[in-house]
């Protein structure tokens, strides 16, 4: 099943956080699906997916279909679901996984702050 299931996709997924908190920091963790294993894992934080190296199978719970990824493509991925990785054939698929910085209290507060007065990055002295 090459075609994506739109049953699980939302078509503001791109856009799943405000302006505001696109000025937030964003953790970007890269990791490796070697051929023969299977990873799997809850989503904790919307999140896009991106391969590199080789195709990669994904499953999600939500979905009755599988996709697969081919090196350079991506895919958003909500808070809460459980997701399934694989290879196809014998390459490592090079998986990034990118996700806004969770921020709480008194530091969410400052940040929200500071970006509503778009100051932009601090000036050398």
């Amino acid at each position: 099943m090459d075609q994506a299931s739109t049953q699980c996709m939302d078509d503001d997924a791109p856009r799943f956080a405000s302006q505001q908190n696109e000025r937030l920091p964003k953790v970007v963790v890269h990791f490796p699906v070697a051929p023969g294993t299977t990873l799997t894992w809850r989503v904790e934080a919307h999140s896009t997916l991106a391969v590199n190296g080789a195709r990669l199978w994904l499953t999600r719970v939500c979905s009755p279909y599988d996709y697969w990824l081919v090196p350079g493509q991506t895919i958003n991925l909500q808070r809460g679901e459980r997701i399934w990785l694989s290879t196809d054939g014998e390459r490592t698929a090079h998986v990034s996984l990118t996700y806004l910085l969770p921020a709480r209290g008194f530091f969410r507060r400052c940040l929200s702050r500071l970006a509503s007065l778009s100051l932009g990055p601090p000036a050398p002295r």
